[in-house]
């Protein structure tokens, strides 16, 4: 059966960049198992200590995998990894290397980003925005290119809480191509200490990178058929090809991976906004999809059309819905290595934030690691706590109020598809099962990041009922030493309340002695 995208990808030749992160993995799978392409190549780092094929070795043994190998077993024979790096100029591209994919390459993703919310602005700009430039540049030579198309993501315009599938010049303090220029002329230390006059109202580098990216795409692409998928925040996999596989911990998944943990407790969040949550599947569905209807519908001299990816309006879920499914689940499926119950409180108080934090984490953390000293093991709980912190607070700016998000030609792309390719390429968020999908989340993190086997799963949940009583036991003993602190506090105010001193005259007997 040849649907319109299948067809579409028919004997293609595709570049991926990022191939080796989360999404890249996922996209490549779905290429390889669902379409008929004969060739991706995909661009890879070398190491300090591991090269290029020694990366690809380790790759292709990626448990995302095995699901294709057993329907195709030959499939990863068509994967080729060209050395490179989206930091370097020329994207670190041999003469060699950059001749193959500008005479073969008919189709291009790029996906390739630093997502670190820390990363110095310099080091950002190279990856995100002058990476970009050159992705660009290097599809201008592509002699059969049909489709470019840009990985970005939902918070690239964060500034505005009501976000378009429309460019967003306004928001930059400084256009894309002067602040290249910077970059190249000014020393690292220089571009950094400029961060906060540049970056404006952005919270980071990397969604104001990834704005510059845009604008770049804007001012020059114009003559490229090539569109921008902005992707909300990207979970684990829903259904395929294996549901609940997550290989990373940034972000979100962080923390709920320390929530499961029983690490993390105190939340530095608005529980009531809206989470923009979205499989990692449904992405690599919507980037394929994105690719094809940009194609068939492309004007030339138009502008790059945007297909942003968020929860249906219809389907919504808060982070306080999400963070109860999530601790629900973790209760049904626990793992061995939980340290305590799970539960979480949330807070959208600063200074509360850092007084809950001593309480929540730090002073528990200090006694974990004395018992870890007493045992002759390593102390990791408050070391690992100061990383936590930091990223909650990273977080809030997207976890602490809701963000409108127009999907208007994603809505639109997906109606235009025809039964069959919306059953091979599904993305419908307005249909997705929250309740279904947190399950497979913590399934699939107790299997591929907690490296736990379901035998395990009697022993964790013995376990997890003693760290219940425990808990409760700490609630009782907590209750009362607050309640007698207050009856303290009580006594103490009562029995220093002024009290009106009474002065008794005692009349004298005078008696008369005769």
């Amino acid at each position: 059966m040849q649907t319109e995208i299948l067809q579409f990808y028919k004997n293609k030749t595709v570049f991926v960049t990022g191939g080796t992160g989360f999404l890249g993995k996922v996209i490549i799978e779905k290429l390889l198992r669902s379409t008929d392409v004969i060739r991706v190549y995909f661009l890879v780092r070398p190491k300090r200590n591991d090269n290029v094929e020694g990366r690809f070795k380790a790759w292709k043994n990626e448990p995302v995998f095995e699901t294709l190998l057993k329907i195709k077993p030959q499939a990863l024979e068509l994967v080729k990894p060209i050395s490179g790096d989206c930091s370097e100029p020329g994207l670190g591209l041999s003469n060699v290397d950059r001749r193959t994919l500008t005479s073969e390459v008919q189709i291009v993703i790029h996906s390739a980003a630093s997502i670190r919310f820390v990363e110095p602005l310099h080091r950002a700009l190279n990856i995100n925005t002058r990476a970009t430039r050159l992705m660009v540049q290097l599809a201008k030579e592509m002699q059969c290119l049909q489709a470019f198309v840009h990985i970005s993501t939902a918070y690239s315009n964060c500034p505005s809480d009501h976000i378009q599938e429309r460019f967003y010049p306004e928001h930059l303090s400084c256009p894309a191509d002067q602040v290249l220029k910077f970059n190249e002329t000014l020393s690292p230390e220089l571009m950094d200490k400029m961060s906060p006059a540049l970056m404006g109202k952005f919270p980071n580098t990397y969604t104001y990178t990834k704005a510059l990216a845009e604008q770049v795409i804007q001012m020059e692409a114009q003559d490229l058929p090539i569109c921008i998928f902005r992707p909300a925040i990207i979970l684990a996999n829903f259904k395929e090809p294996m549901s609940g596989w997550i290989d990373n911990l940034h972000g979100l998944v962080a923390l709920i991976y320390g929530n499961a943990h029983g690490i993390l407790r105190l939340i530095y969040a608005n529980p009531k906004a809206e989470a923009l949550l979205v499989p990692g599947d449904y992405c690599a569905n919507v980037t394929l999809a994105s690719g094809w209807h940009m194609a068939k519908n492309a004007k030339p001299k138009s502008p790059a059309p945007i297909y942003a990816f968020a929860p249906s309006k219809s389907n919504s879920i808060t982070f306080g819905e999400s963070v109860k499914m999530g601790i629900e689940y973790n209760h049904k499926i626990p793992v061995t290595k939980t340290i305590w119950y799970p539960f979480a409180h949330f807070t959208t108080c600063p200074w509360l934030f850092q007084l809950g934090c001593f309480f929540y984490h730090v002073l528990p953390g200090y006694l974990f690691d004395l018992l870890l000293r007493l045992k002759g093991e390593k102390p990791i709980l408050v070391k690992s706590y100061h990383k936590i912190h930091e990223t909650l607070v990273l977080l809030y700016p997207f976890n602490g109020k809701t963000y409108l998000m127009d999907t208007k030609n994603t809505t639109q792309m997906w109606q235009s598809m025809s039964p069959e390719d919306r059953s091979i390429f599904p993305f419908d968020m307005a249909n997705l099962n929250w309740e279904e999908y947190f399950r497979r989340i913590l399934s699939g993190m107790r299997v591929y990041l907690f490296k736990e086997s379901w035998d395990t799963l009697a022993h964790a949940k013995r376990r997890l009922f003693r760290f219940y009583l425990m808990h409760r036991f700490l609630q009782l003993v907590l209750c009362f030493a607050f309640s007698k602190f207050i009856w303290f506090l009580y006594n103490l105010v009562i029995n220093e309340e002024p009290k009106t001193q009474v002065i008794s005259v005692t009349p004298r007997k005078f008696s008369l002695g005769y």
